[in-house]
């Protein structure tokens, strides 16, 4: 074998080596938390956008939260998004997530960088949804009730029965509600407001968006939900009504995070870049989610809840978001309220 023949063999066996390597770099592990059809569509948007294969997991913002504290020493997902803000928060105060600042926050609302700032730029907020309500405009007129249009009215006597929201043990939507009652009128009324309103509830379901869609189905008359999912009952073509309470409400920060010692850590920045431009946010409207985008250039359903026209309250994320007082709140609900007659 000539000098010629092994060089030439040399480089090749090089490239054949190093090229495996080549390839794996470019992979992303992704985290999703929101729903599976969105989700989906996110995923496959990102690799036909950038030829990056993506490994994609759906589960809850909870069981996802759980999960990368399980794997903090041998990190597993690359990037987390999507889901209630709230455990994006913990992870960050966890130390569980990897600060970025992306080029494209010119482009994203206020209440997105908002989450941002207050986890060290370790999170953003990617969608957001206003708490309210919707009901059934055939079942109230079936029953001939009033229409309601504020919190405090979904404590008339004449509800009794018609009204139902998640256990907030279980869900952050209720768990959203409690806190947004309370921020409202005060701890004290507050949490007279929850036991005048558990008079009139007929169930308290496991999912957040349980109430509203058995609204739809004509088993219930109010659910108390965030308004995209009433949103999307209604589009659905159920005769739900959407309402913003009058009196003001919370929301909810869907939001985005790198996980800390990502291997991909590259491809999990581009991902995080690509999520908060003005296409990648526009995909919701192909599988009906009808959240804010915190794109200001992403295209949103005439249907979706317009959050500029909603009194919101300063929602505070950092204490309500809080282990501890989380844990405290729902003790309190558990000792005062759940345990009342109906």
């Amino acid at each position: 074998m000539n000098k010629l023949t092994v060089f030439a063999a040399g480089v090749c066996t090089t490239f054949l080596a190093s090229a495996p390597f080549a390839f794996a770099a470019e992979k992303l592990t992704f985290y999703c938390s929101a729903q599976e059809e969105w989700c989906q569509v996110v995923s496959n948007g990102f690799q036909d956008a950038t030829g990056i294969d993506v490994a994609m997991t759906r589960k809850s913002s909870g069981e996802t939260f759980a999960q990368v504290k399980a794997e903090a020493s041998n990190p597993k997902g690359d990037i987390w998004w999507g889901g209630t803000g709230d455990p994006h928060l913990q992870a960050a105060e966890e130390g569980l997530t990897e600060p970025y600042v992306s080029p494209m926050r010119s482009e994203l609302n206020d209440w997105s960088i908002s989450q941002a700032t207050s986890a060290d730029d370790k999170t953003i907020g990617i969608y957001s949804g206003a708490l309210g309500y919707g009901y059934n405009t055939e079942l109230l007129a079936a029953n001939n009730l009033p229409e309601p249009a504020c919190w405090k009215d979904l404590l008339k006597p004449e509800y009794k029965g018609h009204v139902q929201m998640a256990n907030p043990n279980s869900s952050g939507t209720a768990y959203t509600t409690l806190a947004t009652i309370i921020q409202l009128f005060g701890e004290d009324e507050g949490f007279e407001f929850m036991k005048g309103l558990h008079k009139n509830i007929n169930q308290y379901t496991k999912s957040g968006s349980a109430p509203i869609k058995a609204a739809g189905r004509g088993e219930n008359t109010i659910g108390i939900v965030f308004m995209h999912d009433a949103v999307a009952q209604a589009v659905a073509g159920f005769p739900i009504k959407v309402v913003a309470p009058c009196e003001g409400t919370g929301y909810e920060i869907g939001s985005m995070s790198i996980i800390k010692g990502a291997r991909n850590l590259e491809n999990a920045k581009k991902f995080y870049d690509w999520a908060l431009s003005a296409d990648a946010q526009s995909l919701a409207l192909q599988v009906d989610a009808f959240q804010v985008p915190s794109n200001k250039g992403a295209k949103t359903s005439p249907m979706a809840p317009d959050l500029a026209s909603i009194k919101l309250i300063d929602y505070d994320f950092v204490k309500y978001g809080s282990s501890d007082e989380r844990k405290r709140l729902l003790k309190k609900w558990d000792d005062e309220v759940s345990v009342l007659p109906q």
